[in-house]
Parts: structure tokens; C-alpha cells; sequence
């Protein structure tokens, strides 16, 4: 039975114009989307499941049994989108969906609205064909564009146990991404005492010395570049302070008790976390011996990277279907940010690959698109993998 194209494109769009940007101060979330979502997997004929991770924040399951023993095969996207940003920046309807010249324009047509529907009608497509081996799990979840707190209520309610690989169906033109950069995300505390502008003496700024900590920070990553050499998909070791935040009272006259700064780590897979940490505490401590302010470290986030290897059987997979389907060999890549599929990896050993509709760097631009023809293939793909892989690994 062929898979319905149009029907495809249509439910894309109409996802698109639901904006799922998780907005508290004006009530917006994903619950919409994920709604949205569920109608689909009922509509399929299947027994969907909210399941909230936070109000007006459900993750969304649904299981598709193939009749036959076998593996457990994890399509997985997220139904939350960063914002819009300014309307008047875009030259269509950020949540209009239209299609002009082949492409679909909208905020989260690409990141990743277009992959998730294209893996729902892929399932459809699958179940069609008649029993298979093993069952297919389709996870809609909340918050990836956040702290990625419904992977992590995925993982911690024990949806996980027995999947054996996940495909994320983020937009990556093509590519097999088998390997995703880690996140390591640090906040460096500076604490000194207040005093009277007019008399500096009588305090501890911890101002100069975080300018002495951020001076020091080009060194230490030429030092990680220089201990770590670039990966050929991942690039380079990066170590960017983002934010800079004097104490407060912001005031003029006033020398502030503390002080801080936030810094965006991103890694790859030789790349120890922790020796990262100690690194960054002992620059910090460094920095603030001299000058008597006191200083700490807290990790924000941590998000290992992700090295699936280019023999397992999903990545073997979802390499021949693209060939397959496309006629043209598999190229395999890298995640330059993380996914969900970090979380879901590191948390529980689950293999994990990126792969979906969408070119990898038009994600959180104004006038988002993804084009329809790579909607269709990104489906045929998906379908032709999980024939693939369950039939394979099921035997």
C-alpha cells in the first residue's frame, strides 16, 4: 500500500500552525501540538498516551505491535519550537505553513515538525504491509528546545526499557548522524565583599578577577583543542562564555559583592566532563587567589556526546535505506548541537541516530522552511529503516 504524500504534507502544515513556542508569560506550550499529534495516532487507528511531564507540557506515546517476536525500533521528535522572534522579520506567516516554490515555511517546519509527522506516516506505512517483527515506539516529547525535561521524564518513568535504538528525526539534509557534540553548560561564581566605590579598599571586587578568569579561557581552549583534535564531523572543542553578571546593587558608586559567568561547552566524544569542570574551578580559583574573593563552580547541564558506531545495526539500517530510497550512497555526519537522542544515549545506553528532513543549519532562523520533496523522502526512508531494522535484528 503506498504511503499518502499529500496526507503527509497536509498534517505538517497543520502542525506548524499550531505555535508550540513554551511561552509561560502568554500561555503558550506544546499541549496544543501534542493534541494535535495524538488525533494523528488515533486516526492511524492506535492507542495514543498523554502522559504530562509538566502543565500543558505532554509527552505523547504510542506503540505499534508488528504481531511477530522481535526488536523495538524508537522513532522520536519533540513538539516544542523556539520562538519567532519578530513576525515583521519573516516574509510569510511564521505559523502560516505556506508552500511557495517547493517549500514549506513556518517556525518549527524544519526543527522538527516535518520529521516527527514523516515518522508517524512511516509507522502507518509499516503496519500496512502486514505483521513485522517486534513493534515500533513513536515518542512525541516536550522541551528539547529547553533542559529536555520530557527525554528525561521519558527516560526516569522507564519508557526506555527495552527499546533497542532510537532514530530522532531531526533535520540533518541527509545525513546519518551517528555522532552528536556534547553540551556541558558551567555557571563560575565570584563572591568578594561590597564597598563604597570611593573607597575600593575596603572591599573585594570580584569584577577585575572575573575579567582575569575570561582572559584566561581563550588559553584553556586551545589547550582542550590542542589535547582533543577536531573530530572529523563534530569539529573542534569549544569553551564560549555567554553571560557576564555583576552583583547587584548595579549601581555606580558601588563595588559589588559577586559576580558571575556562564559558560556554553560543547565537546566531543574523547572529551572528559569532569576533567573539564576541575579545569574550569582551578582557573577560577586562580584568578580570585590574590585578590581574596572566593569562587565556585555549578554545572547547569551536562550532555555527553554521542558516538553510536557506524556497525550498529540502526545505523547499518538507516544507511541502506537511504540508498534505497534515494538511489545515492549515505553520508554519515554529525550533530553539531544536542538532541534528545543525548539524552536518551547517555541516560541509558540506548544506540541513537539523527536523521531527518530539513537543512541543518536553517533551524531558529527567520523564514524556517523545509522542502516538501525531502518531507516525502525523509518518510520513505523512515519506513524502508524500520523494515530493515526489525527484520534483521529480529532474526
Amino acid at each position: 500500500m503506498s504511503m499518502d504524500h499529500g496526507a503527509l504534507v497536509e498534517v505538517v502544515q497543520a502542525l506548524v500552525r499550531v505555535p508550540s513556542v513554551y511561552e509561560p508569560s502568554t500561555g503558550r506550550s506544546e499541549e496544543g501540538a501534542a493534541r494535535l499529534v495524538a488525533h494523528q495516532l488515533r486516526d492511524f487507528g492506535w492507542t495514543p498516551e498523554m502522559d504530562p511531564v509538566a502543565p500543558g507540557r505532554p509527552n505523547v506515546y504510542a506503540v505499534v505491535e508488528g504481531g511477530r517476536p522481535g526488536p523495538t525500533l524508537m522513532f522520536e521528535g519533540h513538539t516544542d519550537v523556539v520562538t519567532e522572534g519578530d513576525p515583521d522579520a519573516w516574509t510569510t506567516d511564521p505559523f502560516g505553513a505556506d508552500i511557495r516554490d517547493g517549500r514549506l515555511y513556518g517556525r518549527g517546519s524544519a526543527d522538527m515538525k516535518s520529521g516527527l509527522v514523516a515518522a508517524l506516516f512511516a509507522a502507518r506505512a509499516v503496519a500496512d504491509e502486514g505483521p513485522f517483527p517486534g513493534r515500533i515506539v513513536l515518542a512525541a516529547l516536550v522541551d528539547e528546545e529547553g533542559m529536555m525535561a520530557g527525554a528525561r521524564h521519558f527516560v526516569s518513568t522507564g519508557r526506555a526499557a527495552g527499546i533497542d535504538a532510537a532514530i530522532c528525526c531531526e533535520p540533518e539534509d541527509g545525513e546519518v548522524c551517528n555522532v552528536s557534540k556534547g553540551a556541558l553548560r558551567l555557571r563560575v561564581d565570584f563572591t568578594g565583599a561590597m564597598a563604597h566605590g570611593a573607597m575600593p579598599f575596603q572591599g573585594r571586587n570580584p569584577n577585575p578577577v572575573l575579567a582575569s578568569f575570561v582572559s584566561r579561557l581563550t588559553a584553556a581552549e586551545l589547550d582542550l583543542q590542542a589535547r582533543h583534535p577536531a573530530h572529523p564531523h563534530l569539529g573542534q572543542v569549544h569553551l564560549t562564555p555567554t553571560v557576564l553578571r555583576a552583583g547587584q546593587p548595579a549601581q555606580m558608586n558601588v563595588i559589588p559583592a559577586d559576580a558571575s559567568v556562564w559558560l556554553d561547552v560543547r565537546t566531543i566524544p574523547d572529551v572528559d566532563h569532569e576533567g573539564v569542570v576541575s579545569m574550569v574551578g582551578a582557573l577560577a580559583r586562580a584568578a580570585g587567589r590574590d585578590a581574596g574573593v572566593d569562587t565556585s563552580v555549578e554545572v547547569i547541564d551536562d550532555r555527553p556526546a554521542v558516538s553510536t558506531p557506524e556497525n550498529s545495526p540502526v545505523v547499518r539500517a538507516l544507511c541502506d535505506a537511504h540508498t534505497a530510497v534515494t538511489g545515492e550512497p549515505a553520508r554519515l555526519g554529525g550533530v553539531p548541537g544536542a538532541t534528545d537522542g543525548t539524552v536518551l544515549t547517555a541516560r541509558t545506553g540506548m544506540p541513537t541516530v539523527v536523521y531527518g528532513p530539513g537543512g541543518k543549519w536553517i533551524a531558529h532562523q527567520v523564514d524556517e522552511f523545509v522542502e516538501v520533496a525531502a518531507i516525502v523522502e525523509a518518510a520513505e526512508v523512515y519506513r524502508e529503516t524500520a523494515l530493515r531494522f526489525l527484520a534483521s535484528a529480529g532474526r
